[in-house]
């Protein structure tokens, strides 16, 4: 699971969209506003960015260049009702990764999603093999020695960001921002619990989450 920053000033397609979403086991943060929209994108790790163009405050090519000029490299999305030629250039010159025009399909939505999360991530194929773990971050599901996890939302969540970059570092409080939304109550040690979890589940023969006292964890390729 990835947390996503939805930038929509429709409320009944950002309560839709936004509900998708959230079934598909993604973090979500809803903002209706551009000036908004650039504060938590610079505040918080977001995996990626939904954004629409037709915002009431400032444009939404003018969030992507702040964005971009920033040094922000967090994939966007583009959602926009403006279907000339032009606008789509314009808005993939200004930074955008992937361009969308309103009205679309939820699944072509979730599909383009989960390219530009595997792009971001390194990953040319949709499935993560790591010795005998298999996740596959399109289904949300995972398999040890082929035979299925049963993970709950969170461990998968957990799991899916550790696999994102194994070999590497990943502080606890990144983990945490990572997973949880804004209105999403977080306990002291929840990320604690959730490795525990995974610890026993990966048991035997998985690779092993190293805890990097005082640093944070990883997920170890070896």
């Amino acid at each position: 699971m990835a947390r996503i920053l939805l930038v929509e000033d429709d409320p009944a397609l950002a309560r839709g969209v936004s509900a998708m979403l959230r079934s598909k086991n993604y973090a979500v943060d809803v903002v209706e506003c551009g000036e908004e929209a650039f504060a938590s994108a610079m505040d918080e790790p977001y995996a990626l960015i939904v954004l629409d163009l037709g915002l009431p405050d400032i444009d939404g090519i003018e969030v992507l260049r702040r964005l971009r000029k920033a040094g922000s490299k967090t994939p966007v999305l583009v959602l926009s009702a403006r279907d000339a030629v032009a606008d789509r250039i314009t808005g993939l010159d200004h930074g955008a990764d992937d361009y969308l025009m309103k009205p679309f399909d939820p699944d072509e939505m979730e599909a383009r999603i989960r390219a530009l999360l595997r792009r971001a991530a390194g990953e040319a194929s949709p499935v993560i093999r790591i010795g005998a773990l298999e996740i596959d971050p399109a289904r949300a599901t995972a398999t040890l020695n082929g035979t299925g996890l049963a993970l709950r939302r969170r461990e998968w969540a957990v799991l899916e960001r550790l696999a994102a970059r194994r070999g590497k570092l990943v502080s606890k409080e990144r983990l945490a921002a990572e997973i949880f939304g804004y209105d999403e109550p977080v306990a002291p040690n929840a990320v604690e619990v959730y490795i525990a979890r995974l610890r026993r589940k990966l048991e035997p023969g998985g690779p092993e989450i190293r805890t990097m006292r005082g640093l944070g964890y990883l997920l170890d390729p070896a």
